[in-house]
């Protein structure tokens, strides 16, 4: 009977209940050591009907094991890892070390977390699944970011994921259950149940030192020593830990040491704790008096604590030289090639000065763990190996490994301490070089980009007649860097830094050596000489082969600039399906940002909320909190096309924020366009051409956005009889449209002109050019808004009849594209041609949520719930969840029938 704990009983209950009716849920039961998590646990591990258990732990010492805990957790379902998708398969072979490694496999740790999740799923096939994992503050880093990233996307698998852990494990996104001490009479019931003799004054000082906490209920009256100093600030945890250190001191001093090998061994073990104690003089019959007193238990070959801060007492009141030797000795019995990171830790724990074998020992398994994805636990082993190393130069080149890792690990104030550290060390240019690339890279990641363009300048010129390639890429970060603050000056200083550089075409740079000062030029303003560097790698960018796909990303970038969206989208796309084929979750955001804004640019928004919706899901989860204001930023663009005004307010406010925080040029420019476009939308067009008329003269000037707004900044100008503030929005775009030879840029310039055009004769010359170059472009959105403005002046120059065709072409295409302002405007505008018009169809995608439609898009397409799950980053029940929301909304009962549907 747990005494006490009535709501967190309930809590439970409701998440079991969910799993029995084939939803999913996760909770985290959070509180102090002893306070009654593993309890919580054990109550749900027995609870009935049906839930099937699966039980794992963190430990303490194997925090610097990759996917420790995973495995633990996993290993009941390891023989069904051959069902999962292919790359997810090899993902978790290598995270468990049941498979080598391939070289030409991607390192991606959010794929592992996939794997998990998949796993997971398989097994709940079989029935209602219950993972428990306790102590989760202790799970190694990779293990506990691939369960997080799992518990974050489970939906409708019938899958409770329980989690038990201290303050320290940080768990954004998954609800939490906080456990206070037991309230007085329920301590009191506890305390009485368990040591029912006690006298009145030892039973008040037990009740107030332990703070209901029920561990120390049971456990303070059992070493009445540890209640002598009940009245000094002595943390609760630290009571327990002197109990158990009071009991075991009386035990045998076989038995004592018996405890501390088994406390001190990472795997659990109970052949290895008994080979290594038998090199420390002592038997298997030590065990027994701990047994007997509940500190261990032994069970399918395995030693288990009966708390955690038992453990913790057998390996802190052993003096120093006990602890060296049993490492030494665990150490000495690890002697097979698949303990070799077990081996090389304890030989670390037990170096006392520095030792160069066994810091290159860690080094190895650094590099094995960076091959299994675990990128912490390789910094880990490498400042460890850091500090064992004899020489500065070599512990500056391990501090500087250990920095990288830390930072593919995503802990960035750990990575920038480590590089901070090698630099002190060593002056060496190729080690200051690498740090700067690093600092550079964390600079920019946690929003300082002025700080990061100048540290990567400064580590250029360091190498740059060591290394020309090693500086060239560095100045390219500097570029790109400087880009993204829109500043004409430093792209220019790096671009030219980086064409002084006496590259030769064996180091496969010149294209992007081009880039960078088509970059400077285009800011510069000359566009003449920036756009044909852009078409010549946008060219290039569609040759590319698989396996390069971070290359294809960063060139599908310059499709936005020149306007060329087509090739950009396709690019794009081939980015995100080899993303998906080969499991490069870590680089999908990315390409699924890049996707978003062309499909934006073409006019297909609810294409454009689909990619944004699912990238900005995904970025959350795996920590790429930066990318999310680029995927609202769209999604705010959409909005204001699709007249949710407080939608597009409440995502563009946000993504202005993020850039206040975070100074990214590039990034506002959408927001505030989407803002502009949301007034213009809604006929507030003073508003409209005040925010596009700042936006123009702010920092963002430089960038492509001004010219892609100056459109709706001239039909501003125009609505509102200002024609002089149409000047320089009409000499940017022209000048743009020129150098671009764009049709659909064309059209929209002659529709510019049509709407400025001094008579009708030139208007009617103008609006005939523009309808005759929309025919050559995939812009149906621009069409639309042109249609309909040369309906209202057909209309006004009291053509009817032509007005009309114009309106109803331009009034479907708003239908079909969710454009509703826009839609409204062409429908009161054929009310007035005189045309009777009847609202339009339902609007079938409307219905749905973008992630409905994007599963029943390709499910419209025949393939499988399993083959759309493996696309989409999800379990085949989620899956078939949202096609079960999907076909009621649609009509349909039958797969079948979806290929008969419009959803465009």
């Amino acid at each position: 009977m747990l005494r006490g704990r009535e709501r967190e009983l309930a809590e439970i209950e409701a998440l079991l209940a969910r799993a029995r009716d084939g939803r999913s849920a996760s909770l985290i039961l959070r509180g102090e050591p002893g306070i009654g998590k593993s309890a919580l646990l054990d109550h749900a591990a027995q609870s009935p009907e049906g839930l099937r258990p699966l039980r794992g732990t963190g430990i303490e010492t194997e925090a610097e094991l990759p996917f420790a805990a995973l495995h633990l957790l996993l290993r009941p379902a390891l023989d069904r890892i051959g069902r999962l998708p292919a790359p997810q398969a090899r993902a978790l072979e290598g995270a468990f070390g049941l498979a080598t490694a391939r070289g030409d496999a991607p390192e991606d740790r959010f794929l592992i977390g996939l794997a998990a999740l998949s796993l997971l799923t398989e097994l709940a096939e079989d029935g209602p699944l219950l993972c428990l994992v306790d102590d989760a503050q202790w799970m190694d880093r990779s293990s506990a970011e691939a369960l997080l990233f799992a518990a974050r996307r489970l939906h409708s698998e019938g899958i409770a994921l329980l989690f038990a852990a201290r303050d320290g494990f940080h768990a954004p996104g998954v609800p939490e259950l906080r456990l206070e001490g037991l309230d007085r009479q329920a301590a009191g019931e506890l305390l009485h149940e368990r040591t029912p003799g006690l006298g009145p004054s030892v039973r008040e000082r037990i009740l107030t030192a332990s703070g209901g906490n029920p561990l120390a209920l049971i456990e303070l009256p059992q070493a009445p020593e540890a209640l002598r100093h009940a009245q000094e600030p002595l943390p609760l945890p630290r009571r327990i830990q002197e109990a158990y250190e009071a009991r075991i001191a009386v035990l045998p001093p076989g038995t004592q040491t018996m405890l501390l090998v088994a406390a001190l061994d990472d795997a659990r073990d109970l052949d290895v704790v008994l080979r290594a104690a038998g090199r420390l003089g002592v038997d298997g019959s030590a065990l027994g008096p701990a047994e007997h007193a509940g500190f261990l238990s032994t069970a399918d070959g395995r030693i288990s604590f009966g708390h955690p801060l038992m453990r913790t007492a057998a390996a802190r009141r052993a003096v120093y030289d006990e602890r060296l030797a049993v490492h030494r000795a665990l150490a000495g019995v690890l002697d097979d090639e698949q303990d070799a990171d077990r081996r090389a830790w304890h030989l670390a724990a037990a170096a006392t000065g520095r030792d160069e074998p066994i810091a290159a020992a860690l080094e190895q398994a650094a590099g094995r763990a960076r091959e299994r994805a675990g990128h912490a636990a390789a910094a880990a082993a490498l400042e460890r190996a850091a500090r064992l190393t004899p020489g500065l130069a070599e512990r500056a080149r391990r501090l500087a490994l250990a920095a990288e890792a830390a930072a593919d690990a995503g802990v960035l104030e750990h990575a920038q301490g480590l590089a901070d550290q090698a630099r002190r060390l060593d002056d060496d240019p190729l080690t200051v070089a690498r740090l700067a690339a690093l600092r550079g890279r964390i600079a920019f990641d946690r929003g300082a980009v002025h700080d990061a363009h100048r540290i990567l300048l400064d580590g250029a010129a360091s190498i740059s007649v060591l290394d020309r390639k090693a500086a060239a890429l560095i100045l390219l970060d500097a570029v790109r860097n400087a880009w993204y603050l829109s500043d004409p000056t430093a792209v220019a200083e790096s671009a030219a830094r980086l064409a002084e550089l006496p590259l030769s075409p064996e180091d496969g740079l010149d294209g992007f050596v081009r880039a960078a000062r088509a970059m400077a030029d285009f800011l510069a303003g000359d566009l003449d000489r920036a756009l044909p560097p852009f078409r010549e790698l946008i060219a290039v960018a569609v040759a590319i082969p698989a396996g390069m796909t971070a290359l294809r990303i960063s060139l599908c970038s310059l499709a936005g600039i020149s306007g060329d969206f087509d090739n950009g989208e396709a690019i794009a796309q081939s980015a995100i399906e080899e993303c998906r084929s080969v499991g490069l979750i870590g680089l999908l955001p990315l390409a699924q940002a890049v996707l978003a804004i062309h499909q934006m640019y073409l006019g297909r928004f609810r294409d454009a909320v689909t990619t944004a919706t699912e990238g900005r899901r995904l970025a959350v989860d795996i920590g790429h909190t930066h990318r999310v204001a680029h995927f609202e930023s769209v999604m705010a663009m959409a909005s204001a096309v699709q007249g949710r005004e407080q939608e597009c307010r409440e995502l563009a406010e946000r993504t202005i924020a993020h850039v206040a925080a975070h100074p990214v040029a590039t990034i506002v420019g959408w927001a505030e366009w989407a803002l502009g476009l949301l007034d213009l939308g809604q006929g507030r067009f003073e508003a409209a051409l005040e925010r596009f008329d700042a936006a123009a003269r702010g920092p963002l000037r430089h960038q492509i956005m001004p010219i892609y707004f100056a459109p709706d900044q001239i039909e501003a100008a125009v609505r509102l009889g200002l024609p002089a503030r149409a000047e320089q929005p009409l000499a940017r775009f022209a000048a743009w449209t020129a150098a671009a030879g764009h049709p659909w840029a064309e059209a929209v310039l002659h529709r510019c002109r049509a709407l400025l055009a001094h008579d009708d004769h030139e208007a009617e010359r103008h609006w005939e050019q523009a309808t005759r170059s929309h025919a050559e472009a995939n812009r149906p959105y621009e069409r639309a808004r042109t249609d309909l403005l040369h309906g209202e002046w057909l209309r006004r120059n009291r053509r009817r009849h032509e007005s009309r065709a114009r309106l109803r072409a331009a009034l479907e295409t708003f239908e079909r594209v969710g454009a509703h302002p826009w839609a409204e405007r062409a429908r009161a505008e054929l009310r007035a041609a005189g045309e009777n018009v009847a609202q339009g169809s339902p609007d079938l995608a409307a219905l749905l949520s973008p992630q409905e439609q994007q599963v029943v898009r390709l499910a419209a397409t025949g393939i499988t719930n399993r083959e759309i799950a493996a696309q989409l980053f999800l379990s085949p029940k989620t899956v078939s969840h949202h096609l079960y929301r999907a076909f009621p909304k649609l009509g349909v009962t039958t797969r079948t029938e979806l290929a008969h549907l419009d959803l465009s």
